[in-house]
């Protein structure tokens, strides 16, 4: 039962940080990977999403129900970010760095004023479950769950859609795509959107594990874009085995070292990646088929 339960230990500690790193790579996966803009405000557009979450489900909304109201808002609030600020700065990376760090701090610092430094969360659900000894959250495999559902419904959307096939068309070569009549405005437009949505169901996700703060994004951001850069360009060959490498590393450095050294081994992988595979995971595999 001991060597069950350590086991059973191991692979949740794994599955729990593969969830976290897919769940809060995919919306910047998106809007970094595949579009090539830095955003900065991912972290907030994930407190969107969190925060919404809360107040729809206090106002009586299932929870579920509640974490879809989350994505939705952050999905709208990432529209509009696009329209007025991201759309003028495309050609611009450098700009779009300073820009999306200013609304991030614009978002923060307004929540704070607004919702004040806490808010009370909503409790977790679905209890635990025992194995060997060890009990485990039940909400916590749901994420894991939902991770790997996620990077399903993401691969067929943009291969198996008409709207898929056209974003990546316009992102890959916008100007063919422009003159074969496509609304390139509008894809961008629904891309960021999309990526956006992505954040604030995470935030809507982990809102019943966490206490609500405004700087609650910085706890997402720094894993969401290290798995990115991973994982290279390509969302869908990229994303799910850098989530996985940095999973390993960081699962069995915290379990057997703690907090603090998984994070360190987190980083120290990093780096070691992007010394060997420059172009990421996506990158080298690409490469080898070719």
């Amino acid at each position: 039962m001991d060597v069950l339960g350590a086991v059973a230990a191991s692979l949740f500690q794994f599955g729990d940080t593969f969830a976290f790193l897919v769940l809060s790579a995919s919306g910047l996966a998106i809007i970094f990977g595949m579009m090539g803009v830095i955003n900065l405000a991912h972290g907030e557009f994930i407190m969107c999403g969190a925060y919404v979450t809360v107040l729809a489900s206090r106002a009586g909304l299932p929870l579920p129900a509640a974490i879809l109201a989350g994505a939705l808002a952050a999905g709208l609030a990432g529209m509009v970010v696009e329209r007025l600020v991201v759309r003028h700065l495309y050609s611009r990376p450098l700009d779009t760095i300073v820009a999306t760090w200013g609304i991030s701090l614009i978002a923060s610092q307004g929540t704070l004023i607004l919702m004040g430094s806490t808010m009370q969360g909503v409790g977790t659900p679905l209890g635990s479950l025992e194995v060997g000894g060890y009990h485990y959250s039940g909400y916590r495999l749901v994420l894991i769950a939902v991770a790997l559902a996620l990077l399903l419904a993401l691969y067929l959307f943009f291969n198996r859609t008409r709207f898929g096939v056209l974003a990546r068309a316009t992102i890959q070569v916008p100007h063919m795509a422009e003159a074969l009549g496509v609304d390139t405005r509008r894809v961008y437009s629904l891309t960021f959107g999309l990526g956006a949505a992505l954040a604030g169901l995470t935030g809507g996700l982990y809102a019943p594990t966490m206490t609500m703060v405004p700087t609650m994004g910085a706890t997402f951001i720094v894993e969401a874009f290290v798995t990115v850069v991973v994982g290279g360009a390509d969302v869908f060959l990229g994303t799910a085995p850098a989530a996985a490498v940095l999973g390993v590393v960081k699962a069995g450095l915290t379990a057997g070292y703690g907090q603090l050294f998984g994070q360190i081994g987190l980083l120290v992988a990093v780096i070691g990646f992007i010394r060997m595979l420059p172009k990421g995971i996506s990158g080298f595999i690409l490469r080898e088929r070719a």
